[in-house]
Parts: structure tokens; sequence; C-alpha cells
């Protein structure tokens, strides 16, 4: 069985539909999604109606949760004054554009989904299995805490837009990286495979090309702030 998983889109259409394209060509039995559908980008309806026109199963991320739920924050972690400025230009461009609709079925979502990949089980959340906004980087502590406190095989996840695979004391520990919004250093839209062949764990990251002029002269057109461009243009926080 082979899973494609997606994560962080962000509004990101362009981005989205790259990637559905490059899936199609893959020989993959479900697509998942992590989560943090809208926010950044300034398409989170198109972004909601294909997730469901494709019957793509989703989980809610941070910014789904903040939107759909009305919050005045996303839960973000913002390091400096103008990752804040973004922030908060998105927050409230999305919670405006996002219809009614929309925001009840981000409301909705659910919090995790649970797997059965071949023999082994995998859970998907966003963050963390102990908070929707929890970082787990591939170094931190955190990450090494949740590995002893999951029954799963597997734990993939989101929201740092870092993609890696770690295995510690056995358990196998992804982030699948972010399509919408990389931050790994460069524009590609990235996504993860993940197959069990005899038992054995595999992940495969994959980078699909996006027409991100697009998406940036979109952002041009909006009261969103002008500092994103720069973002999505690099790969970059």
């Amino acid at each position: 069985m082979r899973v494609a998983v997606i994560s962080d889109v962000h509004g990101n259409i362009f981005a989205l539909e790259s990637v559905l394209e490059d899936i199609k060509g893959r020989d993959i039995d479900e697509i998942v999604c992590t989560g943090d559908l809208v926010g950044y980008g300034p398409f989170p309806n198109e972004v909601i109606a294909m997730i469901q026109e494709k019957g793509i199963k989703t989980i809610q991320g941070n910014y789904d949760d903040a939107i759909g739920n009305r919050r005045i924050a996303c839960g973000c972690d913002y390091k400096t004054e103008r990752s804040q400025k973004i922030g908060m230009s998105s927050m409230n461009y999305t919670a405006m554009e996002t219809t009614e609709e929309n925001k009840e079925f981000l409301a909705n979502l659910p919090f995790s989904l649970t797997l059965e990949i071949e023999d082994k089980t995998a859970l998907f959340v966003h963050g963390s299995p102990r908070k929707i906004n929890e970082y787990l980087y591939e170094d931190s502590e955190a990450v090494a805490e949740v590995a002893e406190e999951i029954e799963e095989d597997i734990l993939v996840c989101g929201h740092t837009h870092l993609p890696y695979h770690r295995i510690i004391k056995g358990k196998h520990m992804m982030n699948v990286g972010s399509i919408g919004k990389p931050k790994h250093g460069n524009p590609n839209a990235i996504y993860t495979i993940i197959e069990v062949i005899d038992g054995k764990i595999k992940t495969e990251f994959i980078e699909v090309i996006y027409p991100v002029a697009k998406l940036t002269a979109a952002i041009k057109e909006t009261d969103l702030a002008e500092e994103l461009v720069e973002v999505f243009e690099k790969g970059n926080s």
C-alpha cells in the first residue's frame, strides 16, 4: 500500500493542483492531508473545494482551527516582527475571505487519523498527538518524548514545514513538509510517499515545481502583506 501525504497547503491552489497531478502517476492507494488548508495564500475557498472534490482524508491544522472557530490567533510561533506582521495580515485576510460554509468545514475536521498501512499502524496529526500546534522538529526533545508515548508504529505530522524521517526506539517519526508554503530553502512544493514493503517502512520525499509567479501575482492583488511574496519565492519563513 502506498500512501501520499500532503500538508500545510495554506491557500496555495497552484501548489495543490501541481502536487495532485504529480501524484496521479505514482500508483498511490490513498491520499491524506495533515492539515492547514488555509492561511497565507490567497485561495482558501478554492483549496477547500478541491480537497472536498477529491475526497482527500484531512485532519485539522492549527490554522484551520483558528479560522473555523473564529479565534483571534492561529497558534503560530512568531520569532520576528516581520513574521508577526505576515501572520496577522494572513489571519485577517483568511478570516474575511473564507466562506461561512467553509469555516464550518474547517471547524469540524478531526484532530487525528489512524490508518493501517499493510501490517503497520500510522497515526496522522498536524502538530503532535499532544497539541495541534506543537512543533516536532527533527532534533527536538519533544519528538523523542512523543516517540516514547505513542502506541502506533508510525507518527506522521506537518506544521514545521520541514520534512524528515527518524527512527526513535523503533518508532518511525515523520514530518511530510509543506506543499503550499515551503520552508526547506526553495519554493518547490514537497510531499511524502509512505510505503510498507515486507514489513519495512519506506518514505520518499517528492519535490514538485509549481507556478510560483502566478501565486505571487495573485498575492499582490490582495491586502496580504507584501513580504509574503519573498516568503513564497524563496521557500523560507
